[in-house]
């Protein structure tokens, strides 16, 4: 079930990033090629960067779902990787790219603040 949860996410996630590519399409101009006033090109480097942030963001989610279904292939899927404990069922059914138990997540929230 949370192996089909996840393989469901990716495909999702490369369908819509093909979509992306396709959309732009080698002969799209970015934004910023477009001649306008100063107003619109800052409105053309905002949009610019949030392109770029949600590309880098898709790029970012891929990557955590692969690693999580590697860890199915190699037998540790569920074990915390800080820890070595076990991830709860309730955890990885609602976040089932979970790498950390509850308790070692919320201790690295804690610290990073």
């Amino acid at each position: 079930m949370l192996r089909a949860m996840l393989e469901q996410r990716k495909a999702a996630l490369l369908e819509q990033m093909a979509d992306d590519a396709v959309t732009a399409g080698p002969n799209t101009p970015s934004f910023s090629e477009i001649e306008a006033s100063p107003a619109d090109n800052a409105s053309a480097r905002t949009l610019n960067e949030l392109v770029n942030e949600a590309v880098e963001h898709r790029a970012l989610q891929l990557r955590i779902l692969k690693h999580a279904l590697g860890k199915f292939d190699d037998g540790s899927y569920g074990v915390c990787e800080s820890c070595g404990g076990d991830i709860g069922w309730s955890r990885l059914n609602a976040r089932p790219e979970a790498r950390l138990c509850i308790a070692c997540q919320t201790r690295m929230e804690k610290a990073r603040r």
